[in-house]
């Protein structure tokens, strides 16, 4: 008998199936649907899960992005957001500077502060806690989602407690979530050629293991279109995929593509619009077992969010107010959008816009 030599037909035809019967794609699956020309079949694939796991129903929320600290001791190669200390830009903000921009901004149905910022050393571990604990206490009603995996790995650093003491801390402070980022990609050999100076691949999922054995559920991202070969990016999410399997912590995976340095970079510098479909279906694909898939405004600009809506994404974000690290580089995408100009772009997909908190619970369809 001779062997068979699988062809693209009988490749899709298998991976179809594997996806129908809820079975996990390996990496080879995974290389297969990024090579392929069949991009219309890969995207109705994820499409056809997504609508199984989430209907028509498309979510965002109304938020807030904080940023208290700019001051950064990485060098990430892809951050044009960082800066030292002393380095003009330069800013550690107090909470009472902080309130001043919140207060210009926030409203009742305001539900979230997305805080992210730099890895800042000249301030203690007691600097981030007392700025969650003033949020809190001022804004009783805003769940708090602060801070990368690979911030807490930093903590952990300067404070000397283990990632659950640091986690405790700030929970007890007020913390909700943690956000996604500090990810990047999860491999070494690219966090080593990229200057990644924080947590390691296994530094970054044990933190979010520790987080999610506390109760935590949290978010998880991957920023691809640089260096990284298109194994790395199967391979994170496999990562992904085996620490959901194991603590079904996570309630949401977003690919976010690279930024140029600078927002006059041509069409050359950018990811391409077919690359990011393909990476938002395939990640729907391939991270099988967390609920959403969020195709994120800032970076794919909101025509292509709308149609990453039947690629396999169920999420669009928020509102945002005014996103910094992404504009800080070459992003030509509004810093925010408005409850009503996220309804209309959910809408406009064909698509059933649910405002939701957090945590996913929905507060109202539109």
């Amino acid at each position: 008998m001779g062997i068979v030599v699988p062809t693209p037909n009988t490749m899709m035809e298998s991976i179809r199936e594997k996806v129908a019967h809820g079975q996990p794609l390996n990496l080879k699956d995974g290389l297969f649907l990024y090579e392929t020309d069949d991009l219309l079949s890969v995207g109705q694939l994820a499409n056809e899960l997504n609508l199984r796991k989430n209907g028509n129903k498309v979510y965002f929320i109304q938020n807030m992005s904080l940023y208290f600290t700019n001051v950064c001791e990485a060098h990430c190669a892809f951050c044009h957001f960082r800066r030292d200390e002393g380095e003009e830009g330069a800013y550690t903000l107090s909470p009472e500077q902080m309130f001043e921009y919140i207060d210009k901004h926030i409203h009742p149905e305001m539900r979230e502060f997305h805080i992210t910022g730099g890895h800042n050393p000249h301030v203690p571990f007691d600097y981030y806690v007392n700025y969650v604990r003033a949020l809190k206490q001022r804004y009783p009603n805003v769940t708090i989602k602060a801070h990368t995996a690979a911030e807490i790995e930093f903590f952990s650093r300067i404070s000397g407690l283990t990632y659950e003491e640091v986690l405790k801390t700030l929970v007890e402070a007020g913390l909700g979530t943690l956000t996604g980022g500090g990810a990047e990609i999860l491999s070494e050999r690219y966090r080593k050629k990229m200057g990644v100076g924080k947590a390691t691949t296994e530094q970054w999922l044990e933190v979010q293991r520790t987080a999610h054995r506390l109760g935590l559920k949290t978010h998880a991202t991957m920023l691809y279109g640089s260096i990284e070969t298109l194994e790395e990016r199967i391979q994170h999410m496999i990562y992904l995929r085996e620490l959901q399997a194991e603590t079904d912590g996570f309630m949401v995976f977003i690919p976010n593509s690279v930024q140029p340095a600078s927002i006059k970079a041509g069409i050359k510098r950018r990811v391409s619009a077919y690359d990011n479909m393909r990476t938002l279906a395939i990640s729907r694909l391939m991270v099988d077992n967390i609920p959403h898939i969020k195709a994120y405004f800032i970076n794919l600009g909101t025509e292509l969010t709308q149609l990453a809506l039947t690629f396999g994404a169920s999420d669009v974000h928020g509102t945002i107010v005014q996103e910094r690290i992404s504009h800080a580089a070459g992003a030509l995408t509004p810093e925010g959008l408005t409850k009503d100009e996220l309804i209309w772009l959910i809408k406009g997909a064909g698509r059933i816009p649910v405002e939701r908190d957090t945590f996913y619970q929905p507060i109202q369809e539109y």
